[in-house]
């Protein structure tokens, strides 16, 4: 709804918030203000300056002009600012002229070119002084606390990721629902879950392994038992499940130059799944495309393969029928 307010009226206004620590402008002026207090530190501490910073959603981060920001350091620099913040360190604006000396020792990226008239600092009682035109907390506390969480590597600076005040709750909470949905699931304790999961993830590599070699086993045994028969057939379709690319290749490899047309196909019946087209050159050429169109699928391929992504596999008898007819036609 909009309301016309005339000058030098007054109005009362009320905010739809409950609690300035958890309104949205309380956040960003506290975030601002701590990625201040992280700058300054780490600038004085180890000569690290911030060359850009993001608020992020859930969590920010500083990019500061670093290769990189060892653990220990990390420790040390979150002990610092919360200690700040414990102190609860007041931070006071003023105003300077420009030019001035008292501002000439102020950290800054500098003043453009047209400015005239006063410029606003804001100072943390003997930690740092900055230009700042923007909001701020009378004193640290109201930071609440601050928590470094990890760093990523960036065309050769390091980002330094950190949660404060309610992101920091927010984000312990998450962690703690996490961390009881995970007992709950692994039936150990916290401290159990990161051997737990370690040995559930080696057992899953192991019987993956074991699988695929027991899969390449099975198209082996196909591939002897076809060419074994007395009158082997001139069309083999499989299908399986459970199979994958390599166990279509083994069968592909085995066939090879036996002047068999091989249709193997792995995955749902309702789809989707991957589909081989193997034999002789010409035979497959003419019937790669045609084999597509009845599975809703795209393929390509060459030297006697043909092999592709199906939707379905509802008419697989149908692709089967279309090779055993063209191979009858052609004896």
């Amino acid at each position: 709804m909009r309301v016309t307010i005339q000058v030098g009226s007054a109005r009362k206004l009320t905010s739809a918030c409950t609690s300035q620590l958890v309104c949205g402008s309380m956040d960003n002026i506290q975030i601002v203000k701590r990625q201040h207090l992280v700058t300054a530190i780490a600038d004085s501490k180890w000569n690290y300056k911030t060359v850009s910073w993001s608020l992020g959603e859930s969590k920010s981060f500083l990019e500061l002009n670093c290769k990189s920001f060892a653990a220990n350091q990390i420790a040390e620099l979150q002990e610092m600012v919360n200690k700040a913040i414990l102190d609860c360190r007041p931070m006071t604006p003023r105003l300077l002229e420009a030019g001035s000396e008292e501002l000439a020792t102020v950290r800054s990226r500098g003043l453009p070119d047209d400015h005239v008239g006063p410029v606003r600092v804001v100072e943390i009682q003997g930690i740092d002084s900055n230009m700042c035109c923007g909001t701020h907390v009378s004193n640290l506390s109201h930071l609440q606390a601050i928590v470094l969480l990890h760093t990523e590597q960036k065309r050769g600076n390091t980002l330094l990721y950190y949660v404060a005040g309610q992101r920091a709750i927010a984000l312990l909470g998450r962690c703690i629902d996490t961390e009881r949905q995970l007992t709950r699931l692994l039936s150990v304790g916290p401290d159990e879950h990161p051997d737990f999961v370690d040995k559930l993830l080696k057992s899953q590599r192991t019987q993956t392994k074991t699988i695929r070699n027991q899969m390449r086993e099975i198209g082996e045994f196909m591939v002897e038992h076809h060419l074994r028969a007395t009158h082997p057939e001139p069309v083999l379709c499989v299908h399986r499940e459970d199979g994958d690319m390599d166990f279509m290749n083994v069968l592909a490899n085995g066939l090879q130059d036996k002047g068999v047309l091989l249709f193997v196909s792995c995955g749902p019946e309702k789809g989707p799944g991957q589909f081989l087209l193997a034999g002789p050159t010409d035979l497959v050429g003419e019937l790669g495309s045609r084999v597509a169109a009845l599975l809703d699928a795209k393929g390509g391929g060459r030297k006697g393969r043909y092999q592709g992504k199906a939707k379905s596999f509802s008419k697989r008898t149908e692709v089967c029928d279309l090779l055993l007819s063209r191979m009858a036609a052609s004896s």
